[in-house]
């Protein structure tokens, strides 16, 4: 039976107790799509699953501002780091929301009509080049941890999916038609326009650290600190060394694509851990069985697996992040 997992066989929602079971409960009530492939992916490590669904929660469903405003930013950050299911998945929110024609245009390749719509796609698409100017924004200050935890949360969403999921988000790939991209929106659009209480998931985090300056006093910044906690914990997965590789790679990453010709990447053969900690970080949608099959031994599960491509994929995030240079959030 085909599934939508790369790489790991994730046990069946149904199946699960605990804190995972918390999670996907309030995953199904407040976004309204049952087992989400993108968290379900996840649930091998929970540790990373509820932070990963919290920053989702606080920023682009719980937190200020316009939800088809978010989606855009989401999109456009999409698009920035080639996450094709992603990109599908918020052309389908963007018809959840209302905005058919909005998101028609847009899965076309086409800029949206009103000026404010399309500095919020380009805005997205603008936070994978570490330092770029992101200021003045394109929506209102006091909504700027829900628009910068939401581009956030989908710098690290993006990365998990291309490394771990099929490119197509629904079987047959039938999202290309237009109708059924519709009707999938209009099935959503009770979930989407539900409001959401504030800070609902911080009960399921275990712990968090310190919160960053732009979203210092909102639910997104715990649930960053949360999920940066959880993420670099995968560095316990390589060795000092491949740890000192994969990060000085990131220091001077500049946001641009690697092109396949160039030998950015270390070798499979002597440091496969290294090599597909920082594919996550740079290039996910490049990693091929052959780097998974030259990492894993025995001792690697399932868990293993997503723990360390969270670590890159967190490292990127880390990244852009610091690299800011924003006032800080109101008081």
């Amino acid at each position: 039976m085909s599934t939508p997992f790369l790489h790991t066989e994730p046990l069946p929602p149904k199946s699960a107790t605990g804190r995972v079971a918390e999670v996907y409960e309030q995953l199904d009530r407040d976004f309204g799509i049952d087992e989400p492939s993108t968290f379900v992916v996840l649930s091998s490590a929970p540790a990373l699953l509820a932070p990963a669904w919290a920053l989702m929660r606080e920023s682009l469903l719980a937190g200020p501002g316009s939800r088809t405003g978010k989606e855009l930013v989401a999109l456009g950050v999409s698009q920035a780091n080639k996450c094709p299911f992603c990109v599908t998945a918020h052309t389908v929110l963007l018809h959840a929301t209302g905005d058919h024609a909005l998101a028609e245009r847009v899965a076309g390749g086409g800029a949206p009509v009103d000026p404010g719509h399309a500095r919020l796609l380009e805005w997205g698409r603008l936070t994978r080049t570490p330092g770029a100017a992101l200021e003045p924004y394109p929506f209102p200050r006091e909504e700027a941890p829900a628009y910068l935890g939401t581009a956030l949360s989908f710098h690290f969403i993006n990365r998990i999916a291309s490394a771990l999921l099929k490119e197509t988000m629904l079987p047959g790939n039938a999202e290309r038609f237009r109708a059924v991209r519709s009707l999938a929106g209009r099935s959503l659009s009770s979930a989407v326009r539900r409001r959401l209480t504030p800070g609902a998931s911080l009960a399921l985090l275990d712990a968090s650290g310190p919160v960053p300056g732009w979203a210092a006093g909102s639910p997104v910044g715990v649930a960053f600190a949360a999920l940066r906690q959880a993420a670099l914990m995968g560095a316990n997965l390589l060795d000092a060394d491949d740890q000192s590789l994969v990060q000085r790679a990131l220091r001077g990453w500049d946001g641009s694509h690697p092109s396949p010709a160039r030998q950015v990447f270390p070798g499979r053969e002597d440091r496969p851990g290294a090599r597909l900690a920082l594919l996550a970080a740079l290039a996910p949608y490049r990693i091929t069985e052959e780097d998974i099959t030259a990492w894993r031994r025995p001792e690697h599960s399932d868990h293993c697996l997503v723990h360390l491509v969270a670590y890159g994929a967190f490292l990127a995030v880390e990244r852009i992040e610091s690299a800011w240079t924003l006032s800080p959030a109101p008081g």
